[in-house]
């Protein structure tokens, strides 16, 4: 089967699922495992994605106003790879191409029954069913009920650590930095699997923005940044337009010294198998003396 995966969440799936060597084409994000890296590259922003996080959020933004895709296709290349598979999204418009793009690129083909899967996860329970949708799309359902299996182990034991701990902190993630965004979706459900509360995100539910009010107010005790597809390096950059503002002195997190920085575009913004990863970095964070996976250095560090 010849597969073409159009967002990084969904190239780990199918890699989890054991199903790397049929992957044929991914887009210019898919990164992990190592391997895809090599595979032909089917889309591309169409928007300068360098500088701040305000200069992004307003070209963004703009672009949204007048209906202009941020990614785009690479149709003739699409078709030219021949797939039995595409794997795509209908979440988030800004977070990769979505099923309008890839529906619009193969309108027009004719004599070949292509099948597009398209994921929509805003909860842990959504990523199991994506992983299931996927599984079944490429005849590996068994793998799929290994994969889950796997994944709800890990959450368990975790689970079973925290739900007698005598302390929760209350953490605020922030997914965005200029202007202020609440992690939300699966993040929320992460954070109380782990031992944490949060104030500001809604499990199940899009990132809401916010303002130094809402965070004042959410009191955290610990801050996490986790902005979507930065890494460690380019999280710490990104950082300077919270951490300069008189309010943050303000939070108890910054007096108590629990502020983080997160690998967001390796853990936190992939809905797929890497989340478990993610809520293991959460329980590091949050209970240090109860958790040591390992994870800090690559997926976290303090501020």
């Amino acid at each position: 089967m010849r597969v073409i995966s159009l967002i990084p969440s969904a190239t780990e799936i199918v890699a989890a699922l054991g199903c790397a060597d049929q992957l044929v084409g991914r887009s210019h994000e898919c990164d992990f495992p190592e391997s895809v890296k090599k595979l032909p590259i089917c889309t591309a922003p169409r928007l300068d994605l360098s500088g701040s996080s305000a200069d992004i959020d307003k070209r963004v933004k703009d672009a949204l106003k007048t209906a202009i895709a941020v990614y785009e296709v690479d149709a003739e290349l699409l078709e030219a790879l021949d797939p039995d598979v595409i794997i795509t999204q209908s979440q988030c418009e800004i977070c990769a191409v979505s099923l309008k793009d890839v529906e619009a690129a193969v309108c027009d083909w004719t004599g070949k029954n292509v099948q597009i899967v398209s994921l929509e996860p805003m909860s842990l329970n959504d990523v199991f069913e994506d992983i299931k949708r996927v599984a079944a799309a490429l005849n590996v359902e068994t793998a799929g009920e290994g994969l889950i299996k796997n994944m709800k182990g890990r959450i368990s034991a975790i689970q079973e650590k925290t739900k007698n701990l005598p302390t929760h902190p209350r953490i605020a993630c922030i997914e965005w930095t200029e202007p202020m965004m609440a992690a939300g979706n699966w993040v929320p459900e992460m954070v109380a699997i782990a031992g944490g509360q949060d104030p500001l995100g809604k499990a199940g539910e899009h990132s809401p923005w916010m303002g130094w009010d809402e965070l004042l107010e959410a009191k955290p005790d610990v801050v996490a940044f986790m902005p979507c597809g930065y890494d460690l390096t380019r999280t710490k950059s990104e950082t300077d337009s919270v951490v300069n503002e008189p309010q943050w002195q303000e939070l108890p997190a910054v007096k108590q010294g629990r502020t983080y920085i997160t690998n967001g575009s390796d853990f936190f913004n992939r809905p797929g198998p890497r989340l478990i990863e993610s809520l293991e970095i959460l329980a590091e964070i949050l209970h240090p003396e109860t958790f040591q996976f390992g994870h800090e250095g690559k997926g976290w560090r303090p501020l």
